[in-house]
């Protein structure tokens, strides 16, 4: 028998919040990266939809209300810490508000990254 993980919400340097990744179940891209509160997350198990909490409105938001590009939940899984959600979906549109597939498009100049060997 599996006893099902739930968030750890009451961590309290996460303002009650977790962080949610999303990605792409086709094709593995990691779409958005979105918060949630106890209400969101119930919310995205009982709908089978992406909902987060917007840190800048304080208010629920679900993924594509308007936009119609809503996130059909495929599996969701927490790290070990059970305070990050994994959340795989299948997207009906893009994840970004700019448009784009994915939220992640801006890459850092000047870095070099070496590994040392």
């Amino acid at each position: 028998m599996t006893i099902e993980q739930t968030p750890d919400f009451n961590k309290p340097y996460q303002n009650n919040l977790v962080p949610a990744i999303i990605t792409d179940v086709t094709t593995g891209a990691i779409l958005m990266l979105g918060y949630m509160n106890e209400a969101s997350y119930a919310l995205t198990k009982s709908t089978g939809e992406t909902w987060f909490w917007s840190r800048e409105r304080a208010e629920l938001w679900h993924k594509g209300a308007t936009s119609g590009h809503t996130q059909q939940v495929v599996s969701m899984t927490l790290d070990c810490d059970l305070d990050t959600v994994l959340i795989q979906v299948i997207p009906n549109g893009v994840a970004c508000h700019t448009g784009r597939y994915s939220c992640f498009f801006n890459p850092v100049i000047d870095n070099d990254f070496r590994i040392n060997t």
